[in-house]
């Protein structure tokens, strides 16, 4: 058998957990050609196809699948052995990656990170923008962040950031053609702007009324896939819209949206940043949780 780098095994795990060689490329900020060569350089050495290769798709064979089994455990270890004697350094360095949903990012990853940046200069960030439920260890993250219902048993969770609460608004504009809703119930009468998950599914809008919840799925010409999208069309006078605070605190100050419904407004779910707890976190990360503990979310207002 002809020698064989053992980081080709890191790239092979690399291209099995992004389900490609672009999507693994991005990752590790090489192009696809050079994946291709080392995967190439593996199989002839190993003597065996591993990957399957079409157009659309790259899946392991099932001698790919057979060795990733018994590689995972061995590149978990090769990590951790690299995040102890980054211990031994007077700073933290290394690559941390996050998958968060997009508000997530907007008002609460991005100002933390920003300001953990200019603490450890040795740090690298990638944060990825993603709604969906997925695997952060398969998918090659150090965390995620979603909200405490939709995390798996096998993580340790820490609360990020300050209590969520989610607004009704519309612009003076529209107010003026259409009126005010007085209730929830209301709502049926009025052009609201919807949003849709990445999955497929309507937002639906969560109220308190009598000391119960209610839900609403709301009815509108208009249906967006981003809070982004749905501030804007808020902003146009394309109808009510529902967003965090975050997103329209500073439209509200300056009277371009208008607080509907505020007396129904529900108690929401906290945003949680989650880690696996079956492996030590490496230094980068320790420095990270540390940092979030003490980071001041009443002066990002």
């Amino acid at each position: 058998m002809r020698p064989i780098r053992l980081d080709s095994f890191d790239v092979f795990a690399a291209i099995v957990r992004c389900g490609g060689f672009r999507a693994a490329a991005l990752e590790r900020g090489v192009s696809s050609s050079a994946l291709s060569q080392s995967m190439s350089t593996l199989e002839d050495a190993l003597g065996i196809r591993l990957l399957n290769r079409t157009t659309r798709s790259v899946s392991p064979t099932e001698a790919g699948q057979r060795l990733l089994e018994r590689l995972a455990p061995a590149l978990r270890d090769i990590q951790l052995a690299i995040a102890e004697v980054d211990e031994l350094r007077d700073s933290p360095s290394g690559t941390l990656r996050f998958n968060a949903p997009a508000p997530a990012v907007d008002h609460l990853l991005c100002p933390l990170v920003f300001d953990f940046m200019e603490t450890y200069r040795d740090v690298k960030i990638e944060i990825i923008s993603d709604a969906s439920v997925i695997d952060i260890v398969e998918q090659g993250f150090d965390a995620g962040v979603r909200f405490g219902q939709q995390l798996a048993q096998d993580m340790i969770a820490q609360p990020l950031g300050p209590s969520l609460r989610y607004v009704i608004v519309a612009a003076p504009g529209y107010i003026a053609r259409q009126g005010l809703p007085q209730t929830p119930h209301d709502l049926a009468g009025h052009d609201c702007i919807r949003r849709r998950f990445p999955g497929g599914t309507l937002v639906t809008w969560r109220f308190a009324e009598g000391g119960e919840e209610l839900e609403v799925t709301p009815q509108g010409r208009l249906t967006v896939s981003s809070a982004h999208n749905e501030l804007q069309a808020a902003l146009a006078g394309r109808g009510i819209a529902h967003l965090l605070d975050d997103y329209v605190k500073p439209h509200l100050r300056d009277g371009r949206l208008v607080e509907l419904l505020a007396d129904f407004s529900a108690s929401l779910p906290h945003w949680f940043l989650y880690y696996p707890n079956r492996r030590l976190p490496s230094a980068a990360m320790r420095a990270f949780l540390d940092h979030m503990k003490s980071f001041d979310w009443n002066a990002q207002s």
